[in-house]
């Protein structure tokens, strides 16, 4: 999944799949998580949001199914 850069505090990156409903994070402390059967809506609210990480613990985590996926490391 293609991740896009987003400016925040928590949050490196953001993908979203459309076919599968799933979001993908890589949070800045360097865990990615995906989070299942989560609506177009609020993919878009998460990257028109002022705060994404206010967002993101609002509205995303613990409302969705989730795993976490290898953790990653950002090039410097």
């Amino acid at each position: 999944m293609k991740l896009t850069t987003v400016e925040s505090s928590m949050l490196h990156a953001v993908g979203y799949d459309p076919e599968t409903r799933t979001l993908e994070v890589a949070f800045n402390s360097g865990e990615k998580y995906q989070y299942y059967d989560v609506p177009p809506e609020e993919y878009e609210g998460l990257m028109a949001a002022e705060s994404k990480g206010s967002y993101m613990r609002s509205n995303i985590i613990d409302e969705y199914d989730w795993a976490p996926i290898k953790r990653w490391r950002r090039r410097r």
